[in-house]
């Protein structure tokens, strides 16, 4: 029986919480598929259980061996996450045509396969949050990362092959094992640092009147309930779809700080900001996950509120790192 499980961006945030997972189930036989570079991302590495670590652009020649017939799943979560990426070129390549060469190299060898896709695909939100295969084509993402993300989508989507692999969307994510991303790390892994050096943390202005400054609204999803999304669909290879990853619940930034500042035991301090003006007309107000469609087809788990999210993060990780 094929075994070998390849996970792509395995020394990141999500990958790296996944094979943690798959360790915790027994599994061993894991390819990790990565670049390390000069960051700290090999720091995720410690504890884990691979099989070997190949480069990104190693992935291809391996898929070409003998031993490629024994893989079972790929897990494909590598990808630049940047929403202030502007090589387009760049974003082309390695999030788009990258997993597309993926999806078809799976889908051709029976192997089965499950991609990110970003709740970034919906742009403004003026079409809801609907992964409904009809809503799909309509979506205008605000940034080239989100617009990247939409390119699989809509090639999955238009060549009907859908219903052989999966795409989950996944809204604002947080929890261990995302330091290393500096700026593009959660709000809470930045404003807990924050909170512990100084009291206080910041939070952009609005610049919408329909939000106060703070009441900006996303879906915040802990990386825990994540992972057991995608190992739902591993364990469960004729559900097949694009799928909307978050809580179905919008969180406002006021609502997360509070969160922190009452998990560290610290009064509140919010001091207020400008937003960049270079991300101003491509910043998302709100964003909520329609869970409908995961849920029809039997995902049975639950998604933690932030409350709780941010306890377990806190308690279990960030008041353990040194």
């Amino acid at each position: 029986m094929s075994d070998m499980i390849i996970v792509t961006g395995s020394a990141g945030f999500i990958g790296r919480n996944i094979v943690a997972a798959l360790n915790r189930r027994g599994l061993r036989n894991i390819l990790l598929v990565d670049d390390l570079g000069r960051t700290d991302k090999w720091r995720n590495l410690r504890g884990l259980g691979f099989n070997r670590i190949i480069p990104i652009d190693a992935l291809h020649g391996f898929l070409a061996e003998q031993s490629a017939a024994d893989v079972r799943a790929i897990i494909h979560m590598g990808a630049c996450s940047s929403t202030t990426e502007r090589d387009a070129d760049y974003l082309l390549s390695n999030n788009y045509r990258y997993t597309v060469d993926l999806c078809t190299w799976a889908l051709a060898n029976n192997v089965r396969m499950i991609y990110a896709s970003s709740g970034a695909t919906y742009g403004d939100g003026a079409l809801g949050y609907s992964d409904d295969d009809t809503v799909t084509p309509l979506l205008r993402p605000l940034n080239m990362y989100g617009f990247s993300k939409q390119l699989v989508d809509m090639w999955a989507l238009s060549s009907g092959l859908l219903d052989q692999l999966v795409g989950l969307k996944f809204f604002n994510v947080y929890g261990p094992y995302e330091e290393y991303k500096d700026d593009m790390r959660s709000l809470v892994s930045k404003a807990y640092v924050e909170i512990r050096e100084t009291g206080r943390m910041r939070l952009f202005k609005s610049y919408r009147e329909e939000y106060g400054d703070g009441e900006q609204r996303r879906d915040f999803v802990y990386v825990d309930d994540v992972v057991d999304v995608v190992l739902y669909f591993l364990d469960n290879p004729g559900k097949n779809g694009l799928f909307n990853c978050g809580t179905s619940r919008a969180t406002s930034w006021l609502e997360v700080a509070h969160a922190l500042f009452e998990t560290m035991g610290v009064k509140p301090d919010i001091e207020f900001i400008d937003m960049p003006e270079t991300i101003r007309d491509r910043y998302q107000y709100f964003t909520e996950a329609d869970g409908s469609k995961l849920r029809a087809v039997g995902y049975p788990g639950e998604f933690r509120n932030v409350q709780a999210g941010i306890a377990d993060y806190v308690e279990t990780f960030l008041s353990r790192m040194v």
